[in-house]
């Protein structure tokens, strides 16, 4: 049986941090899954202006989940230290990668 009560309703929220980068707004969203389940959301907000001179925000926004957390990390991580020495990383081979 469906749950109709929080059908189109924002998913409650557990954690929040906002993070101004210049132009920028960055927002780490901790929420929760009908199951309870926590993921997160990380919202890019810029402050843009349309023709008129009116201003809005242009938002775009990533849902990552518990099962991809240490994925989404190693390649962010490998990323940044890239760009940090201009060399890429060594990344391990294991036998979950030989088996997939």
């Amino acid at each position: 049986m469906e749950n109709t009560e929080n059908k189109g309703k924002e998913r409650e929220e557990l954690f929040s941090r906002a993070v101004r980068a210049g132009k920028r707004t960055y927002f780490f969203d901790v929420k929760a899954t009908a199951d309870g389940e926590a993921y997160l959301t990380i919202t890019e907000s810029k402050r843009k202006f349309d023709e008129e001179g009116k201003f809005f925000y242009e938002k775009h926004k990533i849902f990552l989940y518990r099962e991809d957390f240490e994925k989404f990390l190693g390649g962010l991580n490998d990323t940044l230290e890239f760009i940090k020495t201009g060399k890429e990383p060594e990344i391990p081979i294991t036998f979950e990668d030989l088996s997939a």
